[in-house]
């Protein structure tokens, strides 16, 4: 929760500065532009705090670190594999939703849109290692920073 508020201040800023330099008042136009702006600015903020420091600010806050299976630093090519499959489960659910919607006629089902990005959740209970899925295909995984400090 404490990483989506801060994404959100990311997007406002970031959509905010598109729109203002694309005159875009229409959220039609520009549609997939805009879209893409946004992942790739995301993309940047995970990719650019994990390279710097091995996590995000509510990482660190939770003394959590992202390693590698075997304890290094994950390489760039690890950290893109992370962020983009990370998207691989929200988005299954953001369109079984829009399914759901559809199927049902009622637009207000598409609410439940807002649960799709904790279905990264559901794939560590079946991991035997506990990792997600996007860890598991980039090779990485989360660590307790606090338990390798004590040690």
């Amino acid at each position: 929760m404490y990483e989506g508020m801060l994404l959100l201040a990311l997007i406002f800023g970031t959509a905010y500065i598109f729109d203002s330099l694309t005159q875009r008042t229409d959220a039609h136009y520009l549609f997939y532009a805009s879209q893409t702006v946004l992942f790739t600015v995301i993309g940047l903020y995970f990719i650019l705090s994990w390279k710097r420091k091995g996590q995000t600010l509510p990482m660190k806050t939770w003394s959590i670190g992202l390693r590698t299976r075997d304890n290094q630093q994950p390489s760039l090519k690890q950290y893109i594999i992370r962020y983009i499959t990370s998207w691989i489960l929200p988005l299954i659910g953001a369109y079984g939703v829009h399914l759901l919607s559809q199927y049902l006629g009622w637009n207000s089902v598409t609410i439940l849109i807002v649960f799709a990005p904790f279905l990264n959740f559901v794939y560590s209970w079946f991991d035997k290692d506990g990792l997600f899925l996007h860890d598991r295909l980039a090779g990485t995984q989360l660590v307790d920073l606090k338990a390798r400090s004590s040690n």
